[in-house]
């Protein structure tokens, strides 16, 4: 028997058995979830690279997100780094920023997701930093945020090469952050400074200008991880918590309780295909953990990474939720 709707909260998905479809209600009615399937060349890959302690690392590592199992290796880095800042299109993935154990980078590279091989240079941010997040839609990369505490956006066309440009601010400096899009919408949250924060910022990613105060989270978090379909943003753990809480990225408006992950992991990365989200790492751990983002539940184990001892890097995919 159905919820009458005043007890059904905005956001909520059910899958209808009538039509086969899964539908979401957005406060009023329930609407079907229109999905895209594009070519991805042997399906939706994960990708992680870079990392830290114990120095900075130039590795890549892949899975295939809708299996369960141990990653692979994909490639190298340009740079070896640590404390970067993911995202891509369904076909090219680039990494920026980072930590090299001496200088902060501002260094952009790119892969081919489909393929394996060594990233090439892309260009540059407009300034290094470390400790920044990053999002995309099929068209534009962007980055935020970042170690000396900064608001600044960048951004560049994923399809092209060269240099990133100015794209806006966030509502306040920080770093620390993690971010998850929509095709249309980018969302931040976190902070390392001047203390842990719960406050969500959005940008429209199509447009320039400054970030808007979005909602916040529950929980204040410090280095979280974030994955998201077209419909539902992930956050998850970071210092202190294992919490995993989503929210509706068209609305504006407080997350809500998720799951778990199974233990307190510090400097993890998410990365997803429309139905799931991967965490992988933290705390010098290299497990891989899963969720189905349309499923409230806990995370529960999809593999390992192929180095141990893995922090403060970063993922993307060919299948997120910003495609």
């Amino acid at each position: 028997m159905s919820l009458p709707p005043v007890e059904i909260p905005s956001g909520a998905m059910r899958f209808n058995s009538d039509s086969q479809k899964l539908e979401y209600w957005d406060g009023a009615q329930w609407l079907q979830v229109s999905t895209f399937s594009p070519n991805l060349n042997g399906g939706a890959r994960g990708v992680f690279g870079g990392g830290s302690p114990g120095g900075s690392s130039n590795i890549i590592d892949y899975v295939t997100i809708s299996s369960t199992g141990n990653a692979l290796d994909f490639g190298d880095l340009t740079v070896s780094r640590g404390e970067i800042g993911a995202c891509a299109s369904s076909t090219r993935g680039l990494f920026g920023s980072g930590w090299d154990g001496a200088n902060r980078s501002n260094v952009i590279d790119y892969i081919t997701i489909s393929s394996t091989a060594n990233a090439f240079d892309f260009g540059d941010l407009t300034a290094g930093r470390s400790s920044s997040s990053s999002l995309s839609n099929s068209t534009r990369g962007i980055w935020a945020d970042g170690f000396p505490a900064t608001n600044v956006i960048d951004y560049v066309t994923i399809s092209s090469t060269g240099n990133a440009a100015d794209f806006g601010d966030l509502t306040f400096a920080r770093y620390g952050l993690a971010a998850c899009a929509s095709p249309t919408r980018g969302l931040f949250n976190g902070s390392a400074t001047p203390t842990q924060r719960n406050v969500v910022d959005f940008i429209t990613i199509s447009t320039l200008g400054n970030a808007q105060d979005f909602g916040d989270l529950f929980t204040g978090r410090y280095y979280p991880a974030a994955c998201s379909s077209p419909i539902r943003a992930i956050f998850s753990g970071g210092q202190s918590t294992t919490a995993i809480e989503y929210l509706t990225i068209s609305t504006l408006g407080n997350a809500a309780k998720f799951g778990d992950l199974s233990a307190v992991v510090l400097g993890h990365a998410g990365c997803s295909s429309p139905t799931r989200g991967l965490f992988a790492g933290g705390g010098g751990v290299n497990t891989i953990e899963y969720i189905t983002i349309q499923t409230l539940s806990n995370a529960v184990d999809f593999g390992d990474l192929t180095r141990t001892n893995t922090s403060f890097f970063s993922a993307l995919s060919n299948a997120h939720g910003g495609l």
